[in-house]
């Protein structure tokens, strides 16, 4: 009867530790809709209480996009930075934009690239909750491919 208990304390713990990670994965086979919709509520309630979130960038489409974007809260206004360590390649209109699970979200490109290097800020839209994305773009609006991603870890 102990071990049971402690059992079920153990699974109890672990199940409740997974459901507050704001990065848990809960999208599997024929359950992907589903968690994205779950990772965007555990990454909302996390950003609310934190001042920032960074990720490094990879690029996409064949294309060199390198250093950190970071998510930073001022007040109750966001912007999202790019460190002086970002690289890009170019490419004939790239913004700035937020996503999810390894894509895009439609009508979330709010900001036109200033320059391919070097640290930059933008400053998110009040119509877009950074707390619903784990992803910044760089996003092609000409031809609408993505260019690099930074997926987001909360900083602690």
């Amino acid at each position: 009867m102990k071990t049971q208990t402690t059992f079920a304390v153990l699974i109890a713990v672990t199940l409740a530790l997974g459901a507050c990670s704001p990065w848990s994965n809960a999208s599997k086979a024929g359950a992907e809709k589903a968690g994205a919709e779950t990772a965007k509520h555990q990454v909302s309630h996390a950003i609310k209480g934190r001042e920032t979130a960074t990720g490094s960038f990879k690029g996409l489409s064949n294309h060199m996009t390198t250093g950190t974007a970071s998510i930073i809260r001022s007040g109750d206004t966001w912007t999202v930075s790019l460190g002086s360590d970002f690289t890009f390649d170019g490419a004939p209109d790239p913004y700035v934009a937020f996503g999810n699970h390894g894509k895009v979200t439609k009508g979330t490109n709010f900001a036109k690239l200033k320059r391919n290097k070097g640290a930059q800020a933008y400053p998110v839209p009040a119509a877009l909750d950074v707390g619903d994305y784990l992803e910044v773009y760089l996003w092609c609006k000409k031809f609408s491919v993505p260019l690099g991603v930074a997926r987001l870890a909360l900083t602690r």
